[in-house]
């Protein structure tokens, strides 16, 4: 299972990024999807998380300006960003939580990063 996370960049404080992350590979399904950030000398926090019916959480700071959304179909998970702020500067990752398989007691549920985008946000 690989996580491939795309649309990060360069924009101006106040403007727009949409990240996409698409999860491939063997697997079952996928529960939990989200996007972390980690800034230079930060540990790795929480930006949003949603469910596989589409329930959401989001770090308080981050509510009103960014939004995920995920499509099932496409295995893809997304982060809209606007009114971005130059504090917004970081590595976002996404993370996945995907059924690989099946035991007898259950589904097993693995966790997986993706490779980081940067996004810059200059003042």
């Amino acid at each position: 299972v690989q996580l491939q996370a795309s649309g990060g960049g360069l924009v101006q404080a106040g403007g727009s990024l949409r990240l996409s992350c698409v999860v491939s590979g063997g697997f079952f399904s996928i529960n939990d999807m989200g996007w972390y950030r980690q800034a230079p000398g930060k540990l790795r926090e929480l930006v949003a998380t949603i469910s596989s019916a589409g329930s959401t959480n989001y770090a308080h700071s981050m509510k009103d300006r960014f939004t995920i959304s995920r499509d099932n179909a496409k295995n893809a998970v997304y982060l809209q960003m606007n009114s971005l702020k130059p504090e917004d500067t970081a590595v976002y990752y996404c993370n996945a939580d995907v059924v690989n398989d099946y035991d007898p007691s259950g589904p097993n549920v693995y966790n997986y990063w993706g490779q980081g985008t940067q996004v810059t946000v200059s003042s």
